[in-house]
This record gives C-alpha cells, sequence and structure tokens, in this order.
C-alpha cells in the first residue's frame, strides 16, 4: 500500500512533469497571443499560468506555517519565460519539502488563514487534493484555449507520466547494464 507522502510525491513530480508538456505546447504562441483575454476567469494563459504560480505560492507558504501577502490575480511575472522558470522553481521546491517531511505530516490537520483574516482547518492531503486537482483543472483550460489558438495539443495525462517514467527507469537499466 502507498502512503500519502508517497503518493502527494508522486502527485507533485507529475505536476512538474506536465507544466513542461504545457508549456512546450504555449512557447509555439506568441507572447500577445498567450497574453490575449480569452475568457477565462484570469483572463488570458499567461494570466492563468501565472495563478498556477501565486497558488503555489499560498499553498507552500500555509503548508509550512507562514504567510505570504498575495492575491490570487496578482502578476508577479510579467515575462513569459521568468514565469515558466518561477514556476518550476517553485513546484520543484515544494517538492523537496515535502519530501523531508515525516509521514505524520500527510496524515495531520492545517490550520490557516485566508487574505481575509478567516481561519480554515483541513486535513493535509485533503489540500494536496485540492492543490493537484486545481492545477490540473487551470492546465486543462489553458491547453484548450492554446490548442483552439494553433498550439500543438499536450498529452500531460497521469497515465502518460507514469508511462514516460517507467521508460525512463528501464532506459537506465539498460544503460548500466550495457
Amino acid at each position: 500500500m502507498i502512503s500519502w507522502k508517497n503518493h502527494f510525491l508522486y502527485q507533485i513530480d507529475y505536476q512538474h512533469w506536465a507544466n513542461d508538456k504545457l508549456f512546450e505546447s504555449c512557447d509555439m504562441l506568441s507572447d500577445e497571443a498567450r497574453k490575449r483575454d480569452a475568457g477565462l476567469f484570469f483572463k488570458s494563459i499567461h494570466g492563468t499560468a501565472n495563478h498556477l504560480l501565486v497558488t503555489n505560492l499560498l499553498w507552500f507558504a500555509r503548508l509550512r506555517g507562514d504567510h505570504v501577502d498575495l492575491r490570487p490575480d496578482q502578476q508577479v511575472h510579467d515575462d513569459w519565460r521568468e514565469l515558466k522558470l518561477a514556476l518550476k522553481q517553485t513546484v520543484r521546491q515544494t517538492q523537496h519539502w515535502l519530501q523531508a517531511q515525516p509521514h505524520e505530516f500527510f496524515e495531520g490537520e492545517l490550520r490557516y488563514r485566508i487574505a481575509s483574516g478567516v481561519e480554515h482547518s483541513n486535513w493535509v492531503h485533503d489540500v494536496l487534493t485540492h492543490f493537484v486537482t486545481h492545477y490540473a483543472h487551470h492546465r486543462g483550460q489553458i491547453a484548450g484555449i492554446a490548442t483552439q489558438l494553433g498550439a500543438p495539443i499536450p498529452e500531460m495525462d497521469y497515465i502518460g507520466y507514469r508511462r514516460d517514467m517507467q521508460d525512463s527507469l528501464a532506459n537506465l537499466r539498460q544503460a548500466a547494464n550495457g
């Protein structure tokens, strides 16, 4: 049986992989196309990717018991390359921090305050489930708009990630034996 910790370490690694697949597709678009209002809640591809970064920063701070003063729609990076790099780094930082946590952390309760000052309490595994499904939700929105704008369809489903990881392990084994 897989532990909550291992489950979420796989899930966070998947987020990194899926973001890379999405960025490869979105890189085919012009900066103007990525920033054009496409009717999304956070307006554009760029705005929605920026929201993913802000969301990661907010939840990562809450998990650590810290506070960051960010709004969900706050623009952090105007440059696409800087935004992608910041999102990659933040996802990896989250992954490494979670790796260092004891198994019990994932079964514990998280108390945090939202921007309005209201205190909430949720199980850590529920917060992390929200975190990863929130990413998938917004990545799907971005992929749909990017595809409509002419970008290639990014194949970023979880089973594709697992296959890629299995293939990578098989290649490493073959290289070590050959």
